[in-house]
């Protein structure tokens, strides 16, 4: 795979090796026509789930990246690695304390040239990653839109993620988020559970992260590729 291809996503399944799918759904997933699979979780990562379905995925043919959430779940093979750090945390470990780190213990081991780093700003309070993170969930559109416009133009983050993680997220907000980036490429997850909410949340994003519905219906999960491949021919032919 081609280092800047993940520049072109527009749609990407993320996939927990800590919940179960079956070979049926890891295949109807892998042959939906996303652009990847991103695999990664805020709780139950491990080295050895990891590598089980890093396994499984690898019978298909399309990107695979490891958002890295553990040290000890850092799987070689993937396609690339992608660095969360959350611009609205309360805690500096989750932005740099623990990347600081890593590269001590593991510096010389690094494949520089595979990472992608992200500034994440998450907004749903009852969320995983927002209690592990102690992030600050009260902000408003403008507040959130500094945060963004503070990780492109001043740390040049090429990705800005707006996390909702398993609600739906305010699209105003995000759209506001948008307008502000200019080299840095929006990814948006949360809540996307069938076509509908996916066109609506790819008409404010550059990139949609598709990951409960998964899990919960998937034949629903797959209606997303379609909306977003749809919503991209409209785009290309305007």
């Amino acid at each position: 795979m081609q280092r800047q291809n993940w520049q072109n996503w527009r749609h990407v399944f993320k996939l927990d090796p800590d919940r179960i799918l079956t070979d049926e759904a890891l295949e109807a997933v892998c042959l939906s026509g996303s652009d990847a699979i991103m695999v990664g979780g805020s709780s139950g990562v491990t080295y050895d789930n990891t590598v089980d379905l890093l396994s499984r995925i690898r019978q298909y043919e399309l990107p695979c990246v490891l958002e890295v959430s553990a040290l000890e779940a850092v799987v070689p093979g993937f396609d690339l690695y992608l660095i969360p750090m959350v611009l609205n945390t309360g805690q500096s470990d989750w932005l740099i304390g623990q990347h600081a780190r890593a590269v001590e213990r593991f510096g010389y081991m690094i494949p520089w040239d595979m990472l992608v780093p992200e500034g994440y700003i998450v907004l749903n309070p009852d969320s995983t990653v927002a209690r592990i993170t102690s992030a600050d969930t009260r902000l408003e559109a403008a507040q959130a839109a500094a945060y963004a416009e503070v990780a492109d133009k001043l740390l040049r983050l090429p990705i800005v993620y707006v996390e909702y993680s398993g609600t739906f997220g305010d699209l105003e907000l995000v759209a506001d988020v948008r307008r502000s980036l200019g080299e840095a490429r929006l990814f948006y997850g949360g809540g996307i559970a069938d076509a509908e909410s996916a066109r609506r949340a790819a008409a404010v994003s550059d990139t949609i992260v598709v990951g409960n519905a998964v899990y919960t219906d998937l034949d629903r999960a797959l209606e997303t590729v379609k909306a977003v491949q749809e919503r991209r021919m409209i785009n290309e032919e305007v």
